[in-house]
């Protein structure tokens, strides 16, 4: 038994990798599962995708890796965040799709939030803006527009949770409902500072708190799994947010860390330690993870598309066959020109936070063609990216942020990609050795638990880098091509 299974459930696949005693990544398995687009601005999954190719997932990686159960010490899970599921106690059966934590449908009721001034009592419990982004008015919708559903959670016949509840719930077999703090704390409906359910903001959404999972640590038992899916019982025993996850395998355990994963969208993380620290910039607060009862908080910023606007250029222009051909398009763009995109494709996140505009793209001239195109997709997340930063350095003053950027996730293999971002941040790039930082974050959180893993400081001693990228860009182009995004972003806002 010296090997942890981490489930990666991500936004477009899931994917399981074995990790040995070392941390070393033995196999990988993954498998995509369809987007459903009902209307402009709505995503949903279908939750039998999620727990089909979970399972498979998994069952593939322990067959790839030639182990049996008796090999496998415990699984640690880190899922897609605020995707909201509501199924039935009894049959296990979802009563609607997953809302998926892109989907906007709820933007009108946000907005009666803010003008009504209710968002003033959720940013203060929850560290939250009121966003459809988050789990809680996507539940709201469910119980509105699913006949009977309000009703049936009432009597507790139905039951409300992220992924990673819905997962437990189903590999344990109904035995266990229960999530982390790091997930809680991004429905909209967890008090982050007394640890508890939100009675107030449930009450302001009708929402029957009988449905609500039981919050643990990261590294708790969440039950076992029943011993037919993978030949036998198999403890659960560590659990986060992806994002969160990722802050845990950059070993991003001191007040000041700073890390940002390049997945579907992007998402930076400054770890404040026991203080929460209110934005005043449009950040997040929230919790990086909880161990043994005691939450570390974390400001975090949020980038809706990240690595779907190089999806967008495959699926949607068709211009490129793979995404890895987004690096060699970029390197032969014309340097003369300067195209800016704004993939707000299904709105803007942190700093601006608006759910309504739609993605843009300027500076065209007749000679734009691919390369051009997909340099400005590439440049898009690195001009994000510099708007957390900033961001997060105007909330953090006491302190100061580290200036060293810690990277993982699909689109860090693209050595141009991350170049142009320690550029225009004007900061080192650090890439790890291991860049599935999200999967390893949630194999350690199972693995110290199961006694397998080291603890805090252990782990981050044995952090490696792989390679640091740093500022090359001369300081008057860097500011020339912000201010250029800066433009291009508050055009897109007024259009």
């Amino acid at each position: 038994m010296k090997h942890i299974l981490a489930i990666d459930q991500g936004t477009t696949s899931s994917r399981a990798i074995i990790f040995d005693a070392a941390m070393r990544i033995k196999t990988t398995a993954q498998q995509e599962f369809t987007q459903h687009f009902p209307r402009s601005g709505w995503v949903e999954h279908d939750p039998a995708d999620l727990w089909s190719s979970t399972v498979a997932t998994c069952r593939e990686a322990i067959a790839k890796a030639g182990l049996g159960p008796q090999d496998i010490a415990a699984i640690g899970i880190t899922n897609q965040r605020e995707t909201t599921l509501v199924w039935d106690r009894a049959t296990g059966q979802p009563v609607h799709n997953a809302i998926v934590w892109q989907d906007r449908r709820t933007a009108d009721f946000c907005r009666s939030l803010r003008d009504a001034g209710d968002d003033r009592a959720i940013i203060a419990r929850t560290g939250l803006l009121a966003d459809p982004y988050f789990s809680g008015t996507k539940l709201k919708w469910i119980l509105d527009h699913v006949e009977g559903a309000r009703d049936r959670a009432r009597r507790g016949e139905l039951l409300f949770g992220t992924v990673d509840s819905f997962l437990i719930w189903k590999l344990t077999g109904g035995a266990t409902h229960a999530t982390d703090a790091t997930n809680a704390a991004r429905t909209m409906l967890y008090d982050i500072h007394k640890g508890r359910w939100s009675k107030t903001i449930c009450d302001l959404f009708d929402i029957p708190m009988e449905m609500l999972p039981e919050v643990k640590d990261c590294a708790a038992d969440f039950g076992m799994t029943q011993a037919d899916l993978f030949g036998r019982a198999i403890p659960v025993l560590g659990v986060a947010g992806d994002q969160q996850a990722a802050t845990v395998g950059q070993a991003c355990f001191a007040p000041g860390m700073m890390k940002s994963t390049y997945g579907t969208g992007c998402f930076a993380l400054l770890n404040t330690g026991d203080t929460a620290v209110t934005s005043h910039n449009r950040l997040l607060t929230t919790i990086a993870y909880q161990l043994d009862g005691k939450p570390t908080y974390a400001l975090e910023g949020s980038i809706f598309v990240a690595g779907a606007v190089v999806q967008w250029l495959r699926d949607g222009l068709k211009i490129i066959k793979e995404a890895g051909e987004t690096q060699s398009l970029a390197e032969t763009a014309d340097p003369h020109q300067n195209v800016v995109l704004v993939p707000a494709f299904v709105g803007l996140g942190a700093p601006y936070w608006n759910a309504d505009c739609r993605g843009a793209v300027f500076g065209l001239t007749r000679g734009s063609g691919p390369a051009e195109l997909a340099r400005a997709a590439l440049e898009s997340v690195g001009y994000q990216t510099r708007d957390l930063l900033e961001a997060m350095q105007a909330d953090w003053v006491a302190t100061g942020a580290q200036p060293t950027l810690r990277v993982d996730g699909g689109m860090t293999a693209s050595d141009w990609s991350m170049q142009f971002l320690s550029d225009i941040i004007g900061a080192r790039v650090d890439r790890p050795v291991v860049r599935e930082t999200t999967a390893l974050g949630a194999a350690w959180l199972a693995g110290q638990r199961a006694g397998l893993y080291p603890d805090q400081a252990g782990f981050a001693a044995d952090w490696a880098l792989e390679r640091t990228f740093a500022p090359q860009m001369a300081e008057n182009l860097r500011n020339e091509k912000y201010m250029a995004w800066k433009r291009a972003v508050a055009a897109t806002l007024s259009f």
